[in-house]
């Protein structure tokens, strides 16, 4: 096999195989057009263990594009499990520059079908719009992405995935891409797609509450008015409970009136009731922090105990001319059921602040929220296929916000209209959103979503 040495850009030179390779084991180097071809190699010292690894190569020219693939046997409605490990020296994005999918086909080579249904509530056909139903339509099973997790010291990724093959499935494609970036080197090494163990389900119970302490003279007063409502949720084994935006404040209050440090008093008090009905809390408070107050979220666990908190970062008018400072982060919190985000009333208005917390992990979204547009509320579980629990102050009979538990396509799987009321959705948060031609978006979106910047 013909050896040669090849300098690319700013990129030191590198170990390549000539343009022909000789590919181990019966991986096949595959490019949709003979001018965006990269180069292809083969090092048998690459990988974290030196195993041997597979090579896609760019010179200065953007747009280079091309894939090693392989078909393994499979059986189907079978897990299996997904596994390899890839280096991306010289990318700007290695989320977007190195991608790994997996496509399953029959014997024949042809698309196969899930076994269930998806839900279809987008195109409603014949249905009222916007109403929650299975389609019954059996949908394809578009190509799987394997997600990104911990980076070594030596820059080698994680890229993993579980997944249950299609009942028609005999084979599986795997296929390990480069895109698109120049003076770039992409090293795959150590695939494995192996039967495994069906995941466990991830359940969980969100509640929302609908509910505003209105005629509650005091701080105090008001959080204690939410206990009865707390305890309800308890009682019907609810997960995650989220109440509404700024608990303590009104009545004529001001913001700065009812700020207080966090941890601080209503946080000892919420977590007293948390950790009595075994539930996370999600209130809205005014933090103060030195000569600042921030309007809040804060998770409090299932101990009691804070877990942690968000400051709102898109302000309304009228909180900037009372003094609140905005925040600037996008936390996610671990817990027993999965990953929890939280924005508060205004974020809803900007796509940016539900999208950071979904690139962040989020699966849950806990909303609390005075009022805002309920088709924001869908659009951005819809956009980022997350679950988003929102609590309001405003009446149903306005025809405005919700307090509802929004479910990935955007429509209210429980929504608690009464005042003094609150609903519960239990949803699976290990279960795959597959959509009929989308396929798993919340997957796919890491892959596709845009680079904040082109600069190199």
């Amino acid at each position: 096999m013909k050896i040669s040495i090849i300098c690319l850009g700013l990129l030191s030179c590198t170990l390549a195989l000539a343009s022909v390779v000789t590919a181990p084991d019966g991986w096949t180097a595959v490019s949709p057009r003979e001018e965006i071809r990269p180069h292809f190699a083969y090092d048998p010292r690459g990988g974290p263990a030196h195993e041997g690894s597979l090579v896609i190569q760019s010179d200065q020219r953007e747009g280079l594009f091309g894939r090693w693939t392989k078909t393994f046997p499979v059986n189907g409605a079978q897990y299996y499990r997904f596994a390899v490990s890839r280096k991306a020296s010289g990318a700007i994005s290695p989320r977007r520059t190195g991608v790994a999918r997996v496509l399953w086909r029959d014997d024949k080579g042809k698309p196969v079908k899930h076994a269930t249904p998806a839900f279809k509530s987008y195109a409603p056909g014949d249905r009222p719009q916007f109403t929650a139903y299975h389609s019954g339509e059996i949908p394809t099973a578009e190509p799987e992405y394997p997600e990104d997790g911990a980076t070594s010291a030596q820059g080698w990724t994680e890229v993993t995935g579980a997944y249950l093959s299609p009942p028609g499935a005999t084979q599986a494609i795997v296929e390990l891409e480069f895109r698109w970036e120049p003076r770039t080197r992409l090293e795959w090494a150590g695939l494995t797609l192996n039967e495994t163990a069906p995941p466990p389900a991830r359940t969980a119970r969100l509640a929302t509450v609908h509910f505003v302490p209105r005629g509650k003279k005091t701080a105090e007063a008001r959080r204690e008015a939410f206990e009865p409502l707390i305890a309800e949720a308890g009682a019907a084994k609810a997960d995650l409970v989220v109440l509404p935006e700024v608990v303590t404040y009104g009545n004529g209050s001001t913001f700065a009136e009812v700020a207080e440090p966090i941890p601080g008093p209503s946080t000892e008090y919420f977590g007293a009731l948390a950790k009595k009905h075994n539930v996370y809390l999600v209130p809205g408070l005014v933090e103060r922090e030195g000569n600042l107050i921030y309007n809040v979220a804060v998770l409090i666990d299932p101990q009691g105990k804070v877990a942690g908190k968000y400051r709102k970062v898109c302000l309304p008018r009228g909180e900037i001319e009372a003094g609140i400072t905005p925040g600037y982060d996008y936390p996610v919190f671990s817990t027993r059921f999965g990953k929890v985000g939280m924005m508060i009333c205004y974020d809803g208005f900007y796509p940016e602040v539900a999208r950071e917390l979904a690139n962040n992990g989020a699966e849950v979204i806990a909303w609390p929220v005075m009022g805002c547009n309920p088709m924001l509320g869908a659009a951005r579980a819809t956009e980022n296929h997350v679950y988003i629990v929102s609590s309001t102050h405003t009446d149903v009979k306005e025809h405005w916000m919700i307090s509802a538990v929004y479910g990935h396509d955007g429509l209210p799987l429980a929504q608690a209209k009464d005042w003094g009321t609150l609903a519960i959705a239990e949803v699976d948060l290990a279960r795959p959103p597959h959509w009929p031609s989308l396929g798993n978006m919340r997957a796919e979106m890491p892959r596709h979503r845009p680079l904040e910047s082109r600069a190199r």
